[in-house]
């Protein structure tokens, strides 16, 4: 979180903030007053960034968008061949933080404000994976398929890691073994030199 010279709250410090409460509180968490006192500020501040609660939702729907989606993306981008990709992607996002968030995101997901960026976000990540699969050698159906079961099986991790923590690895090897389980199955039957055997080769 940055604050800008002298302490001043800045709007990504709201929208952070913002974030947080409703990973705890769903959506409706995102109140002005209760996120002033958990900033240590007042509604002065708020107002100086935002005109109204709708604008923070957004900008915290922003930020969940850049930090959750493209960033990740970012980072895991050209860290090896697509199966390598696939395998640092699906560590990355199964080893825990923001999970609350996303569970909240995906229970509010018909409000007029989540929706939008709900379908931006899931369109670009499916679109993400499909084009690892595509690289892979997969037909344009097959790689649609296995780029949903993907984000299937990472969204099914997820609700886990909120609601039932302890259905999950909690150890790094364990953890580490249920990754690599989950490529395995992603990239069995891939076309011979596709990166078919990289499961083999991290397990």
């Amino acid at each position: 979180m940055g604050m800008a010279q002298g302490g001043r709250l800045t709007a990504e410090d709201w929208a952070h903030a913002a974030l947080a409460a409703m990973g705890e509180q769903g959506l409706a968490g995102i109140a002005v007053e209760p996120l002033a006192a958990r900033l240590g500020t007042t509604k002065g501040s708020f107002y100086w960034h935002f005109a109204n609660r709708d604008a923070l939702v957004e900008a915290a729907l922003a930020l969940w968008e850049r930090a959750h989606t493209e960033a990740v993306i970012e980072a895991v981008d050209g860290t090896g061949d697509p199966a390598a990709v696939l395998h640092a992607l699906f560590d990355r996002v199964t080893s825990g933080g923001g999970g609350a968030v996303e569970v909240s995101l995906l229970a509010a997901a018909d409000h007029p404000l989540v929706a939008p960026p709900m379908r931006r976000v899931v369109a670009r990540r499916l679109e993400y994976v499909r084009d690892q699969f595509l690289a892979l050698g997969c037909e344009p159906a097959e790689a649609d398929r296995r780029a949903l079961l993907a984000y299937t099986a990472y969204l099914g991790g997820t609700q886990l890691g909120v609601r039932v923590p302890s259905a999950l690895p909690s150890d790094p090897a364990s953890h580490k073994a249920y990754v690599d389980s989950v490529i395995t199955v992603l990239l069995a039957g891939l076309p011979s030199g596709s990166g078919c055997g990289y499961a083999e080769e991290v397990g």
